[in-house]
């Protein structure tokens, strides 16, 4: 693919829009893939979504997300596997072959990150066929440390590539994302290590910029305006194989309060000038 054929927008990053203005804008621009977030999927309808993309001609890159799989009760347990089943079934209605999982932080009161790993682990070896008999990959995100309390026990493509490799590439794979790998000095070996193991199933862009703001979630920079070099993230991910879509996902209150339209297009233009 050319370099705006492989553009892909996770709706997150213009989370202002509708689906219907989405699909519009997308069409303007001439991107053809986004990446989906379940709860707008849910509020306009799964099967009006996957009838409005599909009749845009787009292509879905990924849904996000599944995951939050570290309780240690067997009730939470038993919620969690039933919304990933739940989430896998919503990414086969959209066509996407890519489930992108949060892991999920520590349960109240714990401290034990290892034990929390395995829990993980369990429930992959539940979910991972199931998502295979609907041709879907269940990508583990590994988040930046600063959300391994709360969000992401995860927090390294080590990590992530040590669980997934317990089981086929095909079934279960990561996700590189700039914002959350950017700091870690042996992202290079890890990103071949996914690459040769076929283990790359997303790849996202975001910039990192200072100060974060409070509560950290919304702190994900327009490309450019940080000090990812997100060049040679590319290079490095297209170098370990992978040919797939480039999906810019940004959460960002100042961008969120602006004309989308006009954030998607300086988005492209900026993925253009720094990513490419």
């Amino acid at each position: 693919m050319n370099d705006m054929a492989r553009f892909s927008v996770n709706q997150m990053t213009v989370r202002q829009l509708s689906l219907p203005e989405l699909v519009k804008s997308c069409a303007g621009l001439g991107i053809g893939t986004v990446g989906l977030w379940r709860e707008p999927v849910a509020e306009y309808g799964l099967e009006a979504t996957a009838a409005l993309v599909r009749d845009a001609g787009l292509t879905v890159s990924s849904l996000c997300r599944g995951g939050f799989l570290t309780a240690a009760g067997p009730a939470a347990r038993e919620a969690a596997l039933a919304d990933n089943r739940a989430a896998i079934d919503e990414a086969a209605a959209l066509g996407t072959d890519t489930l992108v999982l949060v892991s999920g932080g520590l349960p109240d009161g714990s401290r034990d990150l290892a034990g929390a790993r395995e829990r993980i682990a369990d429930a992959l070896a539940v979910l991972a066929p199931y998502a295979a008999g609907r041709g879907v990959r269940l990508a583990i995100e590994p988040l930046h440390p600063m959300y391994a309390a709360d969000r992401c026990v995860v927090s390294t493509l080590g990590q992530a590539l040590d669980l997934a490799e317990r089981f086929p590439a095909g079934q279960v794979g990561v996700v590189v994302d700039t914002y959350h790998l950017w700091w870690d000095d042996r992202v290079a070996e890890q990103i071949r290590r996914a690459g040769e193991g076929g283990r790359i199933h997303c790849f996202q862009l975001a910039d990192w910029v200072t100060p974060l703001p409070e509560g950290v979630l919304t702190g994900r920079g327009q490309l450019g305006d940080g000090c990812v070099d997100l060049r040679w993230f590319r290079e490095r991910v297209e170098a370990a194989g992978w040919t797939g879509p480039v999906e810019v996902e940004l959460f960002n209150e100042g961008l969120w309060g602006r004309d989308g339209n006009e954030v998607l297009a300086e988005t492209l233009t900026r993925y253009r000038a720094h990513a490419c």
